[in-house]
């Protein structure tokens, strides 16, 4: 993947440079650390820009940060899930894809996979999108996740309603692949 084009989150940033996210968060407030903000409001980084940031404060990195999505998709419709996980799976850029097909493993998931994209069905049986979404934006250890909604009824209030809990955007069903690797950046 060209290095030009790969984008990371603070939490990959501050890994990479080792220090907090607070730094990271507070070089950007300050204009010194390039990045761009998401339609959703999280701030991405260019790899090039971290890297020439390091070099000209001579700070020295030991670990390269992959720049490869993580992709964990959460859909209760199982075929969709499947044809995703193929789809997705051996695309450049992507590291790994892992399914859920309820709010409830999306929780063990994301603890487990450590994914940085989250796929996302608003519309599932138990814990809904929403609800999932809600809840990994109020989680500080998971807040820097990008999450993506889908949706078989894209309602300007469902995609408001998505939007509010913390998604970078809404895709609706059935999926446009264009629009959908867009969405992750690819």
């Amino acid at each position: 993947m060209d290095n030009d084009r790969v984008y990371l989150t603070p939490v990959e940033v501050s890994k990479f440079l080792m220090v907090s996210t607070a730094s990271v968060r507070s070089w950007a407030a300050k204009g010194v650390l390039p990045a761009t903000t998401t339609v959703g409001g999280h701030r991405r980084f260019l790899k090039k820009d971290v890297e020439k940031f390091a070099q000209m404060r001579g700070i020295s990195v030991t670990a390269q940060p992959s720049g490869l999505a993580r992709v964990l998709i959460v859909d209760d419709d199982v075929q969709l899930g499947g044809y995703l996980f193929e789809l997705l799976s051996d695309i450049p850029g992507i590291e790994a894809v892992k399914v859920a097909t309820d709010g409830f493993e999306a929780g063990q998931q994301v603890h487990v996979f450590k994914p940085t994209v989250v796929l996302l069905d608003l519309m599932m049986p138990g814990m809904d999108g929403f609800e999932v979404c809600a809840s990994l934006k109020s989680n500080s250890e998971t807040q820097d996740i990008r999450v993506i909604g889908m949706t078989g009824y894209a309602s300007k209030e469902n995609l408001n309603k998505i939007k509010a809990v913390g998604a970078e955007c809404c895709l609706s069903k059935p999926l446009d692949k264009e629009n959908l690797f867009s969405a992750i950046g690819l």
